[in-house]
């Protein structure tokens, strides 16, 4: 009985330590994963080509919803700045175009890599016949 008492020991312990050994492998190919996606700076991602999921929108194909409820994310560099009263309105712009975001946040700077999520809404402007309305997008 001592003996398998021992073994069963044994075989816990191998266990722990062959988890602990896969957790260690783990935590070690996600930081050289991650590493590997920087610029050639140590410790410097390169957002331009890091994508955050399958749900960023190129932004030359977010066109205006008849329902105006399509929600997109986009990824891209802040170019412009407008405040409003009460909002602020950034020009976003990625290797495909550029759109306005009008949002609650405040604390964004030109030049900043940032992704967002909002609404797609489109603006009529008719002006002597001509249509220049423009898609935005609201947070």
């Amino acid at each position: 009985m001592q003996k398998f008492s021992h073994l069963l020991a044994f075989i816990q312990q191998t266990k722990l330590s062959s988890l602990r050994f896969f957790h260690q492998r783990l935590a070690f190919f996600l930081v050289v994963g991650l590493c590997s996606c920087a610029n050639g700076k140590p410790g410097e991602l390169n957002l331009q080509t890091l994508r955050i999921g399958a749900n960023v929108t190129p932004i030359r194909e977010i066109k205006p919803a008849q329902d105006n409820q399509a929600s997109v994310y986009i990824q891209g560099k802040i170019e412009k700045h407008a405040p409003f009263i009460k909002q602020q309105a950034y020009q976003i712009a990625d290797s495909t175009g550029k759109i306005w975001v009008v949002t609650n946040q405040s604390n964004l700077q030109v030049g900043q890599d940032v992704v967002l999520k909002g609404k797609v809404r489109y603006k009529s402007i008719p002006l002597a016949g001509q249509e220049y309305g423009e898609v935005y997008l609201e947070e």
